[in-house]
């Protein structure tokens, strides 16, 4: 159901998680996510903690699922002075092509937690169906 378009992003993100890089519009970070089926939808689960409900974006065109967010830093008063700051901030992104069998129509968001989990649900035409046999069952003769 789902194809990965980038063999070299899971070493990516291994990287900057090491490097402790922030994220930027023209070079985002990764996005962990999980995707399953769950019965007649595919679901995707992307973890965003930290990031507002409207600094996130999802686009399709045709079977390219496109997710965008940024985290930015939290405004602090004059008079503080942090003392460790490992949370990441900056631009994360993740593309997905989506397979033909998935019904890109009707795609579902839901922000909870963190979590912005996608619903997908499997298209009607790929869905098992049964094909009814056409035709009469009488037989006739042929005589020469």
């Amino acid at each position: 159901m789902l194809m990965r378009t980038d063999p070299f992003r899971e070493l990516d993100r291994l990287t900057q998680q090491l490097l402790n890089t922030a994220g930027t519009w023209s070079r985002p970070t990764a996005m962990p996510m999980d995707a399953y089926r769950e019965g007649e939808e595919y679901v995707i689960a992307l973890d965003l903690p930290g990031v507002s409900r409207d600094a996130i974006d999802i686009d399709v065109e045709r079977n390219m699922l496109t997710v965008k967010a940024e985290r930015r830093p939290v405004t602090k008063a004059e008079d503080v002075q942090v003392e460790l700051s490992e949370r990441p901030l900056g631009v994360f992104s993740r593309q997905l092509v989506l397979a033909d069998a998935l019904d890109t129509e009707r795609i579902k968001a839901d922000y909870d937690a963190g979590v912005l989990t996608l619903r997908i649900p499997i298209a009607e035409r790929a869905k098992p169906r049964k094909v009814t046999i056409g035709g009469s069952s009488t037989r006739t003769e042929i005589s020469g």
